[in-house]
């Protein structure tokens, strides 16, 4: 069963997406804030990542380079900032799609069946390598030898 992390400060499109997703099939962990989703993100492995820019305390903007850095998870940007430039910079940062409020569920959940249905082929792609007893992690950079750093 896919998994997928929400990020959304806005409790009621919070329980209603989640609804939504859940009647689909997949499991879901929200999260209101960008440090509860830091905790989230740090101890859970998803198949696609649905952000808000706007949260009260900081961006799903900053959020999202975060998860860049280690991860090629499929991410969503769902939220209100509908200018060019926030669109233009959610996309450029590594966002997949850029959806803005207020939107048609059917055409987002199909979204997210699009993006899942891709990702299944890209997440195959090798981040680690190992020979020899030498491991590189690509995603990390990081470099060990015989298990260590």
């Amino acid at each position: 069963m896919k998994r997928l992390f929400l990020l959304e400060d806005d409790l009621s499109l919070l329980n209603g997406l989640s609804f939504a997703v859940k009647k689909q099939g997949y499991e879901i962990d929200t999260a209101r804030t960008a440090l509860e989703a830091e905790g989230m993100w740090a101890d859970g492995k998803y198949d696609l990542v649905i952000l808000d820019v706007s949260l009260p305390d900081g961006s799903g903007f900053d959020f999202c380079r975060k998860i860049r850095r280690t991860s090629k998870v499929p991410i969503i940007f769902l939220t209100a900032a509908d200018e060019e430039t926030d669109i233009i910079m959610g996309l450029d940062i590594g966002a997949d799609d850029y959806i803005t409020k207020p939107f048609k569920l059917a055409i987002f959940l199909s979204r997210i069946n699009a993006l899942l249905r891709r990702s299944d082929n890209f997440n195959q792609a090798e981040t680690e390598l190992t020979s020899g007893g030498i491991t590189i992690r690509l995603l990390k950079g990081e470099v060990y030898k015989n298990e260590k750093k």
